[in-house]
């Protein structure tokens, strides 16, 4: 009895059910990695993968504020409070207000 190549191909691979997954996977990393290119570009965050050194305020203003600087290979943070902690370095006051004019110019005032 002679087979229908139509319908059979003696070359084609045994279906794998799991097969799908692999392109699935590389799929998603494709896309993960797509993705945090898009936020590093959206948000100007390119210097945190340079070696320049640089300052990130993170909410600026409120009780909770964070600076978080990079010298060289070191990664400081600080955390402003009211009062502040002799055993702790990373512990500051606020001082005063920086703003800065539609020229570019910033004004410091002191408090």
């Amino acid at each position: 009895m002679k087979q229908n190549p139509i319908l059979h191909n003696s070359n084609d691979e045994d279906d794998n059910p799991l097969g799908m997954l692999t392109n699935l996977f590389d799929i998603a990393m494709v896309f993960a990695v797509a993705l945090m290119v898009a936020l590093t570009t959206h948000f100007s965050m390119s210097e945190i993968f340079s070696d320049d050194d640089f300052t990130i305020v993170k909410n600026p203003g409120t009780d909770n504020m964070e600076i978080i600087t990079r010298e060289g290979e070191k990664i400081n943070r600080y955390t402003p409070s009211d009062t502040e902690s002799p055993t702790s370095g990373n512990r500051g006051k606020r001082v005063g207000t920086a703003y800065q004019l539609e020229n570019g110019e910033i004004i410091y005032i002191p408090e």
